[in-house]
């Protein structure tokens, strides 16, 4: 299995980061040069999904999905039935090596593995699949954002190919948002393998948030107004009776944990 990295030429410090990573857990891994939205201002052009009506996607966005497209090209033209894609500012559990050395472990039926955790909540199947070493997988029922670190079967590589050849959308929208993604197995790794370094270590900022940020802001959409009480009260009911139904289908509302990142004695 092809572990892929991807990193912009300008970032050789992500690059040094990641191979100290990959170190430590005694794996080796493959770069992907990430595609500049900087470099690349035609790639605005192509059209978006109707997701991002409210709020256009940045450019750093649309580079983002340029450069996911890249692993998924390497991907689905390799032998292997499943590679891994992660983006540069990851930090792993001090395990993961055990199970990014193969993919006995991935169900038959995944097309898509979740390895990160963004800490926040989001909606897993409670029927557990073990993945060895500590680690269980879960199907995944609810968006989780985030696309720094994934298993993406060869097929599904080639079918996300295919879904944006022609449109522009978020990566973690296509790939973990339970709607756009219907019709795909997905499996949440609990607990995580790994995060991005901007939630464990601190010294490596999101360029995508920052750059994302700053367009909510300039939108007004990173304005908050108080709701209304009556739409506060109808927002309460609805997120009540969306727990009552999940429990209901046997599914759980849960905050992905890390993984230790530091091995236990």
């Amino acid at each position: 299995m092809k572990r892929l990295v991807i990193n912009l030429d300008r970032s050789p410090e992500r690059l040094a980061h990641m191979s100290k990573e990959f170190a430590r857990i005694g794996i080796g891994f493959e770069r992907v040069a990430g595609v500049d939205g900087k470099e690349h201002p035609d790639l605005m052009l192509q059209p978006q999904h109707a997701i991002h009506a409210t709020r256009p996607l940045s450019g750093s966005e649309i580079a983002c999905l340029h450069s996911h497209r890249a692993c998924w090209t390497i991907i689905a033209q390799d032998e292997a039935p499943y590679g891994a894609v992660f983006e540069d500012d990851m930090v792993f559990s001090s395990k993961a090596g055990a199970l990014l050395g193969d993919t006995s472990w991935v169900p038959a039926d995944a097309d898509v593995v979740k390895l990160e955790t963004f800490f926040s909540r989001t909606v897993i199947q409670r029927r557990r699949i073990s993945a060895g070493h500590g680690f269980s997988m879960f199907r995944l029922r609810k968006g989780h954002p985030g696309a720094g670190g994934y298993l993406l079967s060869r097929r599904t590589a080639r079918d996300f190919l295919e879904a944006t050849a022609q449109v522009n959308i978020a990566v973690d929208d296509l790939i973990f948002d339970p709607i756009i993604s219907a019709g795909k197995t997905i499996y949440q790794l609990v607990p995580a393998l790994c995060a991005q370094d901007q939630f464990v270590g601190g010294r490596l900022p999101s360029l995508l948030d920052q750059e994302r940020d700053a367009a909510r802001t300039a939108s007004g959409l990173m304005t908050r107004q108080k709701k209304p009480m009556a739409v506060r009260i109808s927002r309460e009911a609805g997120r009540t009776a969306r727990w009552i139904a999940d429990f209901c289908r046997f599914r759980q509302r849960i905050v992905v944990p890390l993984d230790p990142i530091e091995a236990k004695d």
